[in-house]
C-alpha cells in the first residue's frame, strides 16, 4: 500500500524529533522521494508544506529543502545498555576504542598528521584507478603496497623479507584469525603475555580453546616460565620491542632463549610490532624477526599507530614456510581489502612522506610525554610511580599505596579522560594497580596540566580513604 501524505509527514517529524536527522540536514527533493514511494508528487509535497508550516523544515531554493539549521530539539533519552559478555569488564571497551575524550591510549596525533598531503595523495590515486583494480581485490594484498612494507621492514625494522611474504590485513583481529586458522589446531596451546593488549586478549578466550599466561616482568616475557610450564605451545604471542602495556622491552638473552625453544621444538613466535617505531633516546630496537635466523617468527605490523586508525590496514610478515598454509587459509576466509586505501598507503610509503611523518612523530611525541610527566608531578606529587621506558605513545602512573585503579580510572574517565585501569589488563592474581595514559594529542604544557587538575580532588579523596583503610 502506497504512503499517503499524513504517513510520509508523521515518519519525518519522528525522524527529525528522535534525532536521526539532524538540523541542516538535506531531504530528498519532491521529485526523488515520490519517485521512491511510487506515489503522486503532491503527496509529497502536501507533506513537505506541513512540516515547513510547523517548522521542521525548510525551504532553501536551489540548494533544496533541509531540516531546520535552528531547530533545537531536546537530547532522546540514552537506553540502559549492559555489556553480557562474561569477561569484558563494562565500559572497558568503549574507552578504549569508541568514547571521545582526552589522555586515550594508542591513538597517534591527530593534530600533527599531514592532511594536505594525504588528500593529495587521495587524489591521485582516484584519478589512477584502472579497470583492473576496480574488480575483486587481489587476496594478499596489492603488490606496490606489499613491496613498500617489504622495503620499509627491512630497512627500519632490521628483516629480511621480500614482497611475497607480506599479507595485508584488516587489523589485529584479522592477524588474529589467520594465524590462528594456518598454524594451530583447536587442540593446539597458545600462549599469551600476562598482562597483555586487552583486545588481543579477549579476542584469543573465543578463538583459542586452549589458551595460557605468561607473566611479564622488567625483562619481557619470562622465558623460563614457559619452559618450565609450557614447553610444548604451539604459538605465544609477544610484544618485544614495546610491551603492551607495560613498555618494557624484551632483554636479548630472552630474545636469544625465545628464539631457541621456537628453533628446537618446531614451534611459531608472533611478533606484535604495534609501535617499535617511536623510540626517543636512542636508535630505534630491530625486531625480534631480525634476529632470526631459523624463520620460526611471524612478524605482525599497523599502521593504526603511525598513520591513522580508521585507515583499518595492518600487515604479517609470513615465515616462507608458512606461505601456502596463510594462502590456503585465505582463499577460504578473506576477501582482500580495498585497493583504493592501499594505492593511498603505497604512495605514502613509496614517495618519502611515511619516514618524514614518523621521524616528525617521534620528536613530537618526546615532548608531548615530557608534558603529562610533569603535569602528573606538579598535579599528584607522592601519588603515582611512573617507569619511564624508552619510547612508546603511553605511559602507566602506578599507584604508589592503592589497588584502587578502576575506582580511579571510573572518576578520570567521568571527566572525559580516557585511561584505562592496569589491572584490568592482567588475566592472573599476580597484578600491578596504575592508570593507562596516552599523551600523543597532548599540544602543550598547559593542556596537560589542565587535564590532569580536573580530576585532582576527587583522586586524592578516593587515595587518602585507602591509605585511611590500610592504616587499621
Amino acid at each position: 500500500m502506497k504512503p499517503g501524505y499524513k504517513a510520509i509527514y508523521e515518519q519525518y517529524r519522528r525522524s527529525i524529533a528522535s534525532g536521526l536527522l539532524k538540523p541542516g540536514d538535506k531531504v530528498p527533493s519532491v521529485r526523488v522521494l515520490a519517485s521512491e514511494l511510487g506515489v503522486a508528487r503532491k503527496t509529497v509535497e502536501t507533506a513537505w508544506a506541513i512540516l515547513i508550516g510547523e517548522g521542521y523544515l525548510v525551504s532553501q531554493g536551489a540548494r533544496g529543502t533541509r531540516v531546520n539549521p535552528d531547530l533545537v530539539l531536546s537530547e532522546p533519552p540514552t537506553p540502559d545498555i549492559t555489556p553480557q559478555a562474561a569477561d569484558a569488564p563494562p565500559g572497558i571497551a568503549d574507552v578504549l576504542r569508541d568514547r571521545p575524550g582526552f589522555l586515550r591510549p594508542g591513538i597517534p596525533s591527530l593534530d600533527a598528521f599531514p592532511y594536505k598531503k594525504w588528500l593529495l595523495l587521495c587524489g591521485k590515486a582516484v584519478r589512477s584507478m584502472s579497470p583492473m583494480e576496480m574488480t575483486n581485490p587481489p587476496l594478499l594484498g596489492y603488490t606496490p603496497l606489499r613491496e613498500a612494507i617489504a622495503h620499509y621492514v627491512n630497512v627500519s625494522r632490521g628483516l629480511s623479507c621480500t614482497a611475497d611474504q607480506i599479507f595485508i590485513t584488516s587489523g589485529y583481529s584479522n592477524n588474529l584469525r589467520l594465524i590462528l586458522n594456518a598454524l594451530t589446531t583447536t587442540r593446539d596451546k597458545v600462549l599469551f603475555e600476562d598482562p597483555g593488549y586487552y583486545f588481543g586478549t579477549q579476542a584469543l578466550k573465543r578463538a583459542a580453546n586452549n589458551l595460557h599466561f605468561v607473566p611479564v616482568d622488567s625483562q619481557g616475557l619470562n622465558v623460563d616460565y614457559l619452559q618450565q610450564y609450557h614447553r610444548d605451545a604451539q604459538l605465544v604471542f609477544v610484544t618485544p620491542s614495546h610491551h603492551s602495556p607495560l613498555a618494557v622491552t624484551l632483554s636479548l638473552p630472552r630474545k636469544q632463549q625465545l628464539l631457541a625453544w621456537a628453533s628446537q621444538h618446531n614451534r611459531w613466535i608472533i611478533e606484535d610490532d604495534y609501535d617499535g617505531e617511536f623510540h626517543y633516546t636512542r636508535k630505534v630496537l630491530p625486531a625480534l624477526k631480525s634476529l632470526d635466523i631459523d624463520d620460526r617468527v611471524i612478524y605482525m605490523g599497523t599502521f593504526s599507530k603511525t598513520v591513522m586508525p580508521a585507515l583499518r590496514i595492518s600487515y604479517i610478515v609470513m615465515s616462507r614456510a608458512t606461505l601456502a598454509a596463510f594462502r590456503e587459509t585465505a582463499e577460504l576466509t578473506e576477501s582482500g581489502q580495498p585497493v583504493l586505501t592501499q594505492k593511498i598507503l603505497a604512495a605514502f610509503l613509496g614517495e618519502g612522506h611515511f619516514y618524514k611523518h614518523l621521524k616528525k612523530m617521534r620528536t613530537l611525541y618526546s615532548q608531548r610525554r615530557k608534558y603529562v610527566l610533569d603535569a602528573l608531578e606538579q598535579v599528584y606529587p607522592g601519588l603515582f610511580t611512573v617507569e619511564v621506558s624508552d619510547g612508546g605513545m603511553h605511559v602507566i602512573a602506578f599507584l604508589r599505596t592503592s589497588t584502587q585503579d578502576i575506582a580511579l580510572a571510573d572518576i578520570w574517565q567521568r571527566h572525559q579522560l580516557q585511561v584505562s585501569p592496569l589491572s584490568r589488563w592482567y588475566n592472573t592474581s599476580a597484578k600491578r594497580y596504575g592508570v593507562i595514559i596516552g599523551y600523543t594529542n597532548v599540544r602543550s604544557a598547559e593542556e596537560a596540566l589542565a587535564l590532569l587538575q580536573r580530576p585532582a580532588e576527587e583522586t586524592r579523596a578516593l587515595l587518602a580513604a585507602n591509605d585511611v583503610k590500610a592504616s587499621y
